[in-house]
């Protein structure tokens, strides 16, 4: 997707030091609603006529795309919580390791909202090792909902998160994949 391509190199900040990249003046902190919108735009046609009634996000940057793309499909969106709620008493529940905490968080979803019914489209910001998609996969195999595919805005193709999903059978879009990030700090796209 052009338009994302241009957006992270107009805003976005790479350090090839731990392979980060900050796009936080329209995703992961300020939002760009507008912008998001045409993400939406390109997953809705990446996945319609699958079948799928659900998207599910984890909490906090995937809440904005995963809800624009619920709307413009017409689906239920629901989003992995980080931390259990009081009012939730059953739930299936995972680990899922934290790039940004750098830590292993204990995640979870309310079983009346992730069922064998339900055919999945797994909305996230990034893929990098695939540590959120995994979580995805071990809360579905739990609850024997379907995935019917994952989408991210950004997959760091230097990451192995591409590799985990082929060897899980995930059909999986990344709106752009970025090869690796120089030592300049200058981003290359696959």
């Amino acid at each position: 997707m052009e338009e994302l391509r241009k957006k992270i190199l107009t805003e976005g900040c790479a350090k090839a030091e731990g392979g980060i990249l900050m796009v936080s003046s329209f995703l992961n902190h300020q939002i760009d609603a507008e912008f998001m919108m045409h993400c939406a735009e390109e997953f809705a046609r990446l996945f319609e006529g699958q079948g799928i009634n659900k998207i599910v996000t984890i909490e906090a940057s995937g809440i904005a795309p995963a809800i624009m793309t619920g709307y413009l499909m017409h689906l239920p969106v629901v989003f992995i919580k980080k931390k259990r709620p009081k009012t939730v008493d059953e739930y299936w529940n995972s680990l899922v390791w934290s790039f940004t905490r750098d830590e292993d968080i204990p995640v979870c979803i309310d079983r009346k909202f992730l069922t064998d019914k339900d055919r999945i489209l797994f909305l996230d910001d990034f893929l990098a090792d695939g540590h959120a998609s995994g979580c995805m996969i071990d809360l579905c195999r739990q609850s024997g909902a379907q995935i019917v595919g994952m989408g991210f805005l950004i997959e760091k193709g230097f990451g192995c998160g591409g590799q985990f999903l082929r060897e899980h059978n995930i059909d999986f879009h990344a709106l752009v994949t970025v090869d690796h990030i120089n030592d300049d700090d200058t981003i290359v796209f696959a």
